[in-house]
């Protein structure tokens, strides 16, 4: 098995469709069906089923298929520690961050964790939760930010960064009249969530506000990162729920927001990790994380 056969597989697998797998790929659609054919002899199973109108995954290939991002992720992390050490670092610590922001906090503990340990490299990846759950327990990653705590067996998920959740809207918005809004009159307007997919942990905790009251959200629209969300309310799309520190972060004219009335959630970031003894730097990184800026607290 050669990683070429993975790619081919990994492209096939995404596309169901040979043809469009092979353009993706930059070659003809002859050595890739030989390639794949080379794999399933490799591996004495069939991993897709095809006929003259469709191409889809056998159960074998179902389960071949969670694998090989793995054995990707795997590579490239080899590659990078490679690199790191010829860089002069002794060490390098894989972080996964989820939920498809990067909370403001995250830049001012790198640099801290880069003055304190200049010498252990940081190798930051962004992942779906499920993903970094997954590559945590298989040792792909060495700890991770998200922002849920649902975690499961052998992993530990410790509070590191609490924002004050709150309504983002344009500043010439009406519910701006209010120092603190109704969560009802909140949900007269139409709602920017965040793709479940994408910020699973976030729309958890925002969910858990909704369920306060007895009343539906107007979606508008799902978005990949609160970043866009900003940048949607700017425009008058929509308004949106989002930490007190990103609305300071993004320093935009166009956005103001307001706490809810009768109610003060937060928008709580965790460190993600094994339950197991960490490493010395990890140690040290993890102190650090848990050592946040009394701002950054309930």
């Amino acid at each position: 098995m050669e990683l070429r056969h993975l790619r081919c597989f990994q492209a096939v697998a995404e596309e169901l469709h040979f043809a469009r797998a092979a353009e993706r790929l930059h070659i003809d659609q002859s050595p890739l069906s030989r390639a794949i054919k080379e794999l399933e002899e490799d591996l004495g199973v069939r991993l897709f089923i095809r006929n003259s109108r469709s191409t889809r995954l056998s159960r074998a290939g179902q389960v071949f298929k969670e694998h090989v991002p793995r054995i990707f992720a795997a590579l490239q992390q080899a590659r990078d520690g490679a690199k790191a050490v010829a860089a002069g670092y002794d060490g390098q610590l894989r972080i996964a961050l989820s939920d498809g922001i990067t909370p403001p906090h995250l830049g001012a503990f790198l640099a801290k964790c880069r003055d304190d340990d200049p010498e252990v490299g940081i190798q930051l990846s962004e992942v779906p939760l499920s993903q970094q759950l997954k590559g945590l327990q298989d040792d792909l990653y060495d700890a991770g930010f998200a922002q849920s705590d649902e975690v499961g067996e052998g992993l530990l998920a410790v509070p590191v960064w609490h924002d004050p959740l709150v309504v983002a809207m344009p500043a010439t918005h009406p519910l701006m009249a209010y120092k603190r809004i109704p969560l009802q009159e909140v949900l007269r307007y139409p709602l920017l969530m965040g793709d479940p997919h994408l910020c699973e942990g976030y729309c958890r905790q925002v969910a858990k506000v909704l369920r306060t009251v007895d009343q539906e959200p107007l979606v508008a629209e799902e978005v990949a990162s609160l970043d866009l969300a900003l940048t949607l309310v700017s425009a008058g799309y929509a308004l949106a729920f989002v930490g007190a520190s990103q609305i300071a972060a993004s320093r935009s004219p166009d956005v103001s927001s307001r706490p809810l009335a009768g109610i003060s959630p937060t928008l709580t970031t965790y460190l993600l990790r094994a339950d197991t003894d960490p490493s010395e730097p990890l140690a040290r990184f993890i102190e650090r994380a848990t050592a946040a800026p009394p701002d950054s607290r309930p």
